[in-house]
């Protein structure tokens, strides 16, 4: 089934990235053969951000009371630059990124790049032990830390210097952020190339511990050029079939997700930076808040998980503010039933529903589905962004295979990161030599559009967050009650999967579940803890190799075969 607004977003993007324009499109030589990047993207992110200044007094970012302008935010970023070039940072050197989302979130990450750093952001509902490996393994030489995260910190054997924002008291050893910036310098140049390592994001995927996925500045600007374009041709689309003339108010998107994933980081604030688009920040979800906000500062786009973008609509008190300026909402990070879709557009019809499928490892470019597209095929996740991004379904021997065959989905662009921190194994077992990355999920394309149907990692995905199994099961272990766990994934109508866990203890009467979940709060994030835990009292049924039979587990639990007691959490 072809869709015409396809064609002519297609014919739109050939215009854009044409000889002579902005956008325009060249090759640059790969292992593979030629590769599709911009001719006009910034040679680094410093040079990016320097787009700031084009929007000068417009309005950037939004926190409470406070708001920064796109000049003030530049400035702020420099100043951070230059204070971390007098503490010792230079080029290459690693900075960590350790806080919820704050306004010197976003000058932290700029000024890292204007120092020739490489920024490592740290998911923020880590525990202490997890911020510290994870510290430990990308060798920072210092961590810009907010107060809770600094306290974490405290109990482990981290020894880097610690820059602390919003903090009433910072222990020895760290510096008060505004102290930090006192002498509000500009920072010196610094020589970094395209190629250069700009980002460490960690990400967990099918192995017990998070690994890093490293990206050059040629993959984040290229991303951010991308964006753009796809989303300069649906404007082009929109425009040829209503006729309308754009608006003159400034866009503004609500930043719901943790900056610390690329789906905060890349597709809500980096690309604000290029098209001059507000970004309001949210303490926290709550689907009221968030209703005040996008009538209060009139939001024109919303992007978060599924579960947001349902409660939001849903919601009964939406009919009680002006929603009129929200044009889409988008949702990414887990999968959004079909049956939503058509429910999306009844409750908020000036709002357009959209899906978007990315990874860390690909700097959030996959796939994207929004608009006639959307209705037309709502259980597929859409099409690659055209110019940079390919596709590609792969059986086991790495060969494509045709429309309508189910295989593991690769993605190609300039975006994808160059591989895994320390991880040579795991980077050449994901990064082919062909340039695919293999994303370890399951799907088929269907004249170019993509539908996901499982996953081939052993990870679940709960309200957008990845957890490992292997590190869960590793965690509950560590009690030494627990003589074997299997953890895995169930459906859950709000979260899309939650985490389940069947343990064998040798008293089951006696093994307090929510003791047992205490104990694994101090080791894992909130979101890693299982919502329901059954407890067996004999061992779990094994496979020929000795591993546990995890499909058995889970089959007895659905079938309701096992004796179980749940704990369901308040997340």
């Amino acid at each position: 089934m072809k869709i015409a607004t396809d064609e002519l977003h297609d014919a739109a993007l050939d215009e854009l990235t044409s000889e002579g324009q902005l956008l325009e499109t060249t090759t640059i030589g790969r292992p593979w053969g030629a590769q599709a990047v911009f001719k006009n993207a910034p040679p680094n992110l410093g040079v990016y951000f320097g787009l700031l200044r084009q929007h000068s007094e417009q309005v950037f970012l939004v926190y409470r009371e406070e708001r920064y302008t796109f000049e003030q935010t530049w400035l702020q970023a420099n100043a951070l630059a230059s204070a971390l070039q007098n503490r010792g940072i230079k080029k290459g050197d690693r900075v960590v990124i350790a806080m919820r989302n704050y306004p010197e979130w976003v000058f932290s990450f700029i000024g890292i790049m204007l120092a020739g750093g490489v920024a490592v952001p740290l998911n923020a509902w880590w525990q202490g032990q997890e911020l510290g490996e994870a510290i430990e393994d990308s060798g920072a030489a210092i961590a810009i830390v907010d107060e809770a995260r600094h306290k974490r910190l405290a109990d482990t054997n981290q020894a880097l210097a610690q820059i602390v924002v919003r903090a009433g008291a910072v222990q020895d050893g760290a510096t008060a952020y505004p102290d930090f910036l006192a002498k509000n310098e500009m920072p010196r140049p610094v020589d970094v190339g395209p190629d250069d390592d700009a980002t460490i994001f960690y990400t967990s995927g099918s192995s017990s511990y998070p690994k890093g996925v490293v990206s050059t500045h040629r993959a984040l600007t290229n991303a951010m050029f991308n964006f753009a374009a796809y989303g300069l041709a649906q404007q082009a689309v929109e425009s040829s079939i209503a006729s309308a003339e754009p608006s003159s108010e400034q866009a503004g998107i609500l930043l719901s997700v943790p900056l610390f994933h690329v789906t905060g980081c890349h597709s809500i604030f980096m690309i604000s930076v290029l098209v001059g688009r507000k970004v309001v920040m949210l303490d926290k979800w709550e689907p009221e808040a968030a209703l005040r906000l996008i009538e209060a500062e009139r939001i024109t786009s919303f992007l978060g998980v599924p579960t947001m973008t349902r409660e939001l609509a849903a919601h009964p008190k939406r009919h009680n503010y002006d929603l009129s300026s929200l044009r889409e909402i988008n949702a990414g990070g887990a999968p959004r039933p079909a049956s939503h879709v058509e429910r999306l557009q009844k409750q908020l019809p000036n709002a357009q529903p959209g899906m978007a499928y990315g990874l860390t490892e690909t700097n959030a470019t996959g796939a994207i589905n929004n608009r006639q597209g959307y209705l037309a095929r709502p259980a597929s996740t859409g099409r690659a962004p055209k110019p940079l991004a390919e596709l590609a379904i792969l059986d086991d021997t790495g060969a494509s295979l045709p429309d309508g065959s189910i295989g593991e989905i690769a993605v190609r662009a300039a975006s994808i990161a160059r591989g895994y921190w320390n991880r040579p194994a795991d980077t050449a077992e994901a990064f082919m030599p062909s340039g695919w990355f293999k994303t370890g999920d399951l799907g088929f394309l269907e004249e170019g559009y993509l539908t996901i149907v499982d996953r081939k990692k052993d990870m679940i995905l709960r309200g957008g967050e990845n957890v490992a199994c292997q590190e869960v099961e590793a965690a509950m272990q560590e009690d030494e009650r627990v003589l074997e766990a299997c953890v895995f994934g169930m459906p859950d109508d709000r979260l899309g999967e939650s985490v389940c866990a069947v343990v064998f203890v040798e008293n089951p009467l006696s093994f307090v579940v929510a003791a047992h979940l205490d104990f694994l709060a101090t080791r894992l994030a909130v979101f890693k803890l299982p919502s329901a835990v059954h407890v067996a009292g004999e061992p779990l049924p094994r496979l020929g190799s000795g591993k546990v039979d995890k499909r058995s587990v889970k089959a007895r639990v659905e079938s309701k075969t096992l004796s179980s007691r749940q704990y369901q959490d308040s997340v």
